[in-house]
């Protein structure tokens, strides 16, 4: 136990800090750290060198190198430096490392060494070039605060949606600043600076000097601020050699530390662990380290080599080039269990479990005291969460032990934490592997969730160790393997010595048919990368052909895209393909493409009819196909409005007729025309409206307008059958109700439709006196349907009787209502019985 805590460092009373190593670094550093650019990302990882950065020294003809490697010191990238000098780098929340120029455009960069993007902060930045530069992180993402030549500040708080901000101007500021650094308060990022004792807090409104509440005096210039990991803490470095910590609003002190060294540090961080009321600040000069908190005595460190520090959520990591370390504030957990003399129920369960397995009766003697005071479930779980932090497997099984020896003794303890833990645990060793290089503490990994953890080893390209955890975790399939192995078939694409049909083969082999698998993206990445022919064999394996179709058309595939929509079904992907199509080739290309697939040919025209007519008639055109192209002329002549024009068309519409050989449709279509010019001769010579009716309609018109002999020739002109023509005369007649004329008309010849439509358009009119007349002069076959609209069911009666018709007696039988006709109804009775006895 004692050797256990030989590491332990008190800062004050309250808390102890600790210092271990995490990987002897295996990297070849030629050059000490403090010649190059140095960038290292959080939550455990890479470190980004770029050495050699234009020093007045140095060859001009010397390239910079740029270097990328894990925490542990393993190369994951190499390349020269071709760009503009650099003046700052830092990683984004992404992994994307961010280098600023002295030209004001930042270059990102993968993990790998891949070129991403570049952007520009703005011209300003470009005219004036950048002295100094931040890169920070907010909720929002990761965002780049820039000092140009001019002593102005400009900002954007998220380089993946960039908007520039240009910061107010700071009085009398003619040199840079001592120190600055980037603040987010309020979901807003600020800019805090030091013009000797004086400090300046910008916004995007406005200038704002404030003062640290509780400051010692004496004070004429701040030579560096920290700001904590979360942004509520700040700590700043004096020239009389006083740290002052409180809260980033500069609202509240926390506590005030005279260190006696009056040089500026090469760094200042904050090293607190979430939810600890210890506030402390690691400061690092060439070779010391000074860890400061509020106690009256500080803990130092001698530092062998030149070192770089990396803030971290719940401490501080310290790289130089043969080591790499963890500084931190020892978690309560394992100070109650490890610290010397501790009678706490963890510290006095671990020894029961040595006892135990030393089988020695002292087992049994803590075992008793710790249930005796109630307190083995509290033992157990102090266990369990000390574990978590602990960064050798031999004390996290040592722990694990305990608790598990502990639980043995519970009647209803939970095992979920227990389990969680250990889950927890092995992933974590897993990615703590040297050749991993992933230094993550069990307060990182939880803030940093599983689904994160996964993203970064597949940006590492670890597929195996990805895919492992997620099976171990028992992940959702989705949400696991299907997402890793999507982004492992993105990188095998990548991969241009192996040839197309090998990799789309080994692809298809490893993925099948796994759920939320997208065989597109894959074939998207493919084809971003130059492989066309590989992403349509890729493309064969997608089964939703609404996704095939888009990229075909992106690479411009378009005949196979067509196929592959008249596939599916879909008519709304055709019209897509098909839209793509027209505006890709040239008409006759076009037209030549959709005879060869009939359903698009159809689909085509049925969009043509409704938006666009003139291709329309290109097509039939195209085509020959006189019969549809003389239909569609039959609907473009109603379009028209002069008289002439309409002729026109139908002219040429029945020309197309004949051509297909459609005599009727071109007889019609002629006829047609002779009615259009004589309508039009009849408007000049009667007046009205006579355009556009149809042959039934001019003639009724006519007749209702007194023009019965026009209203004869029109149809002697156009053979009216007579019995139409009858019919027409018939109904005008009533309508006027020119009863006089329409009895003239009756007489003027033998009726070739008879009689009874007199008696029913009469009787529609509500004139039963004329009616009369024309019932007395309808057939036998219709005297009794005749008689009964006029209501005189007796003498229909007598007639069906005369009759002797089953039908017509039936139907006066049916209209004998009342007692009025009782009397006919009984007649019609007594001759159906006649009938019968006959």
């Amino acid at each position: 136990m004692d050797c256990y805590t030989a590491n332990w460092n008190p800062l004050g009373d309250s808390a102890f800090y600790r210092k271990y190593e995490l990987y002897s670094m295996d990297w070849d550093l030629k050059e000490e750290l403090r010649d190059c650019l140095v960038a290292a990302a959080p939550y455990g990882g890479p470190i980004a060198l770029l050495r050699n950065p234009w020093q007045k020294e140095k060859a001009a003809s010397a390239r910079p190198v740029l270097e990328i490697y894990s925490a542990s010191g393993m190369p994951l990238a190499s390349l020269l430096w071709k760009s503009g000098p650099v003046v700052s780098l830092g990683w984004s929340a992404e992994e994307e490392l961010l280098c600023v120029q002295e030209d004001g455009v930042v270059l990102v960069y993968g993990l790998h060494g891949d070129f991403r993007r570049h952007f520009s902060m703005g011209n300003e930045v470009l005219q004036n070039r950048v002295l100094d530069a931040r890169i920070f992180h907010t909720e929002f993402g990761s965002g780049v605060a820039i000092l140009t030549g001019a002593h102005r500040f400009t900002l954007s708080a998220n380089v993946g949606d960039l908007k520039l901000r240009r910061m107010p101007e700071v009085p009398g500021l003619q040199s840079a600043p001592s120190c600055w650094t980037a603040l987010c308060q309020d979901r807003v990022a600020h800019i805090l600076l030091a013009v000797g004792p004086d400090l300046y807090l910008l916004d995007h409104a406005a200038c704002s000097a404030v003062t640290p509440p509780g400051l010692a005096p004496g004070v004429s210039s701040f030579l560096q601020m920290a700001v904590s990991f979360t942004y509520r803490h700040l700590a700043l470095f004096t020239d009389t050699g006083y740290i002052w910590m409180g809260t980033a609003s500069l609202k509240e002190k926390l506590c005030e530390f005279n260190c006696n060294i009056r040089a500026p540090p090469k760094q200042m961080v904050w090293c607190s662990r979430p939810r600890s009321k210890e506030r402390a600040v690691v400061v690092a000069w060439e070779r010391r380290l000074m860890v400061v908190g509020d106690a009256p005595e500080s803990i130092q460190f001698v530092l062998d080599e030149d070192s770089y520090l990396v803030p971290e959520l719940d401490g501080v990591r310290i790289f130089s080039r043969s080591t790499h370390e963890f500084l931190h504030e020892v978690p309560v957990a394992s100070e109650e269990i490890f610290k010397i003399a501790s009678m706490a129920p963890g510290a006095l369960l671990l020894e029961a479990q040595k006892e135990y397995e030393k089988e020695s009766q002292k087992a049994d003697e803590y075992l008793r005291e710790i249930q005796e005071l109630g307190q083995l479930t509290q033992a157990v779980q102090q266990c369990i969460e000390a574990a978590g932090h602990e960064h050798r497997p031999d004390m996290q099984k040592s722990l694990l032990r305990a608790a598990s020896f502990g639980k043995c003794f519970l009647d209803r303890f939970p095992p979920d934490s227990f389990v969680r833990m250990c889950q927890d645990l092995r992933v974590l060793n897993a990615i703590r592997d040297y050749h991993i290089g992933i230094p993550l503490t069990y307060s990182q990994y939880k803030q940093l969730t599983i689904q994160v953890l996964l993203d970064r080893l597949v940006l590492r390209r670890l597929y195996p160790l990805a895919i492992q955890i997620c099976e171990y975790l028992r992940l959702p399939e989705v949400q696991g393997v299907s997402r890793i192995l999507a982004h492992w078939a993105c990188y095998k694409v990548q991969q241009k010595d192996v040839s197309d049909e090998d990799v789309a083969r080994a692809i298809n082999q490893k993925l099948g048919d796994t759920p939320g698998v997208s065989y597109s993206d894959i074939a998207a990445r493919a084809y971003g990368c130059g492989r066309t022919e590989l992403a349509i064999k890729l493309l064969e394996y997608e089964p939703r052909s609404g996704e095939q179709v888009p990229l075909l058309l992106k690479m411009k595939r378009s005949k196979l895209a067509l196929s592959k929509a008249i596939e599916s079904g879909d008519t709304d992907l055709v019209f897509t393909v098909l839209l793509h199509l027209k505006n890709e080739l040239n008409l006759g290309d076009f037209f030549m493409t959709l005879r060869n697939q009939p359903m698009a040919l159809s689909l085509y025209r049925q969009f043509c009819k409704h938006q666009e007519l003139e291709t329309l008639k290109d097509l039939y055109n195209q085509d020959d196909n006189h019969q549809e192209l003389g239909s569609f002329h039959i609907r473009a002549s109603y379009a028209e409005e002069r008289i002439e024009g309409r002729v026109a068309a139908l002219q040429t519409a029945a020309d197309a007729f004949y051509k297909a050989k459609n005599e009727f449709a071109a007889k019609a279509t002629e006829d047609q025309m002779r009615l259009l010019r004589l309508q039009r001769r009849l408007e000049d010579e009667l007046g009205g409206q006579f355009l556009d009716l149809s042959l039934h309609d001019t003639v009724t018109t006519l007749i209702l307008g007194g023009h019965n002999k026009r209203a004869e020739q029109l149809a002697r002109d156009f053979r009216i059958p007579d019995k139409r023509l009858w019919w027409l005369k018939l109904t005008a007649l009533a309508d006027l109700e020119d009863w006089e004329e329409l009895e003239k008309f009756s007489k003027s010849k033998k009726s070739p439709i008879g009689y009874l439509p007199f008696v029913e358009i009469c009787m529609k009119q509500h004139n039963k006196y004329e009616a009369k007349k024309y019932a007395s002069r309808v057939g036998p076959e219709q005297k009794v349907k005749a008689l009964l609209l006029v209501g005189d069911v007796a003498q229909a009666a007598d007639v069906a009787i005369e009759r002797r018709n089953e039908a017509e007696l039936s139907l006066v039988l049916s209209h004998c209502t009342g007692a009025t006709d009782g009397a006919t109804a009984d007649k019609i009775q007594r001759a159906r019985a006649q009938a019968q006895k006959k």
